[in-house]
């Protein structure tokens, strides 16, 4: 795919996981290990083989590397959730709210909808609510039974709509427009022979859904990723 904002490199995550799937563990492994790193490079920067002061670049080195330790603890404790180390209160302390399973057909309209599907935010703030003496407390595991099946992040939702469109762009330009006649490579154009941006209606439909039925989604919605299935 082209104009994802992403090099192939980027794709490959095999170096980073073990399974199918990263572990939140995995991920604050991984970032400890960036911190470290990060942190090791600033100290080499302070004796370059060439005379240039790199103060900036090693305290940028090392603000960068506090912001990623902080990501990593989070995540450390997020894995001890995840795995039920952690007892989580059942409900959220300004609400009420359930969250997980419980909060399948409920209302939460001040806050964007159910946390069907927690933030690591809400995570952390469960965990210190069900330090409450009398908090009603499950685990996450148990809290979220059910609920991960055809499941991807909104980060992944975003990059697989940016990689559709960028595909049926490239498949528009394939086929024949039934309206202006362009061919394989040309753009649509008016009656009076103006190039135009955007392709005739029909020819759109029919490129997006050439596209979706490579992809298997149905609309901009994927219908069979197996990456989207836990």
């Amino acid at each position: 795919m082209t104009d994802t904002h992403e090099s192939a490199a980027e794709t490959d995550t095999a170096a980073v996981m073990t399974g199918q799937k990263i572990t939140i563990d995995e991920l604050a492994t991984e970032l400890s290990a960036i911190d470290l790193r990060l942190r090791q490079l600033a100290r080499a920067a302070e004796v370059p083989q060439s005379p240039v002061e790199l103060l900036d670049i090693i305290n940028s080195l090392r603000s960068t590397a506090s912001s990623v330790r902080e990501n990593s603890d989070r995540m450390s404790l997020l894995a001890r959730i995840v795995d039920g180390d952690v007892p989580v209160s059942t409900r959220f302390r300004d609400s009420a709210d359930p969250w997980g399973v419980a909060a399948r057909g409920t209302d939460r309209p001040d806050y964007g909808g159910p946390a069907i599907v927690p933030t690591v935010w809400q995570l952390l703030r469960l965990a210190e609510d069900a330090k409450r003496p009398g908090c009603d407390t499950t685990t996450y595991s148990e809290a979220m039974k059910g609920i991960g099946i055809g499941w991807e992040s909104k980060a992944a939702t975003a990059r697989r709509d940016r990689e559709r469109n960028a595909a049926v762009a490239a498949e528009v330009l394939t086929l024949t427009c039934a309206t202006c006649e362009a061919t394989d490579g040309q753009q649509c154009k008016t009656k009076t022979g103006w190039v135009a941006d955007r392709p005739h209606a029909p020819r759109q439909r029919q490129a997006e859904a050439n596209v979706d039925e490579r992809l298997g989604y149905l609309g901009a919605n994927p219908v069979d990723v197996p990456e989207a299935r836990v």
